[in-house]
């Protein structure tokens, strides 16, 4: 007997930030597991090569404008979406940025930056599709988070605390909902080359050293989190809220190669 709880034909999800980078990864791996998609982004001419290639293999997607730092984008966003197909069944909170200086350095605008867009955004995107699910008492909301959601990294502090934000707003909206048969996971990537990454990843030696701290001994590639994304999108994870699951290759175990010495 097959099993098919992983299938998500006739479900209809919302990825933020699918433009590109990772969230355009996870509209297709999505796509491809049978549901309908409404991609975002701030400008809706970024989205036509996502949305081409989920057209592609037959699902039905609907890319829409949002700028989740503004709250009237965020209700439109949603009210359209629901419109269109009738039903949110998924959000994959998705967008983010990040602002890399020095904590002496940081200005009262690259910390509302970030914030605002990491994690006032996604919770306001998860309020307004909780509204959605909670009448049909049915939903999968995944907010996307990092591995410093559980580790603190020098030059990343605004980041840092709002990746440990959704991890928390994890939890809380988790207890929240799980009444309604809402369930809310935290999804944290460890180190993946993207537009937002690319600039570490052109130090040969900072990629070396990095590999080196990776069990695995590779970074990410974005199919990767195709799985962990169906996943957690799915019937399959009915049982699982409130947490956090480490797509890292192993890097949040913290370990490090030791190397014997003879005296």
């Amino acid at each position: 007997m097959a099993y098919d709880n992983f299938d998500l034909t006739g479900k209809v999800a919302i990825v933020t930030g699918s433009s590109r980078g990772l969230g355009q990864y996870m509209a297709r791996a999505l796509a491809r597991a049978g549901a309908a998609v409404a991609v975002t982004s701030r400008t809706l001419a970024s989205l036509d090569t996502v949305a081409g290639e989920i057209r592609a293999i037959g699902r039905e997607v609907f890319p829409h404008e949002l700028d989740v730092r503004s709250h009237d984008s965020v209700q439109k966003m949603v009210e359209d979406a629901h419109a269109r197909f009738g039903r949110i069944d998924i959000l994959v909170n998705n967008a983010g940025c990040n602002v890399r200086k020095p904590a002496v350095e940081v200005t009262p605008d690259d910390w509302n930056l970030i914030l605002e867009t990491n994690l006032r955004g996604p919770f306001f995107m998860a309020q307004a599709v909780a509204r959605k699910m909670i009448p049909r008492r049915y939903g999968r909301i995944v907010n996307v988070g990092s591995v410093t959601s559980v580790f603190g990294y020098a030059g990343l502090a605004p980041y840092c605390a709002s990746r440990g934000g959704i991890r928390q707003l994890t939890m809380s909206l988790a207890d929240d909902w799980g009444a309604f048969g809402i369930t809310v996971n935290c999804l944290a990537p460890g180190w993946f080359k993207t537009q937002q990454t690319r600039a570490l990843f052109e130090d040969s030696a900072w990629v070396d050293y990095l590999t080196d701290r990776i069990p695995l001994k590779r970074v990410g590639q974005p199919a990767d989190l195709d799985g962990a994304v169906v996943f957690l999108a799915s019937d399959a994870s009915e049982y699982v809220t409130g947490q956090t699951l480490l797509v890292d290759g192993g890097i949040s175990t913290g370990a490090t190669r030791v190397t014997s010495r003879k005296s």
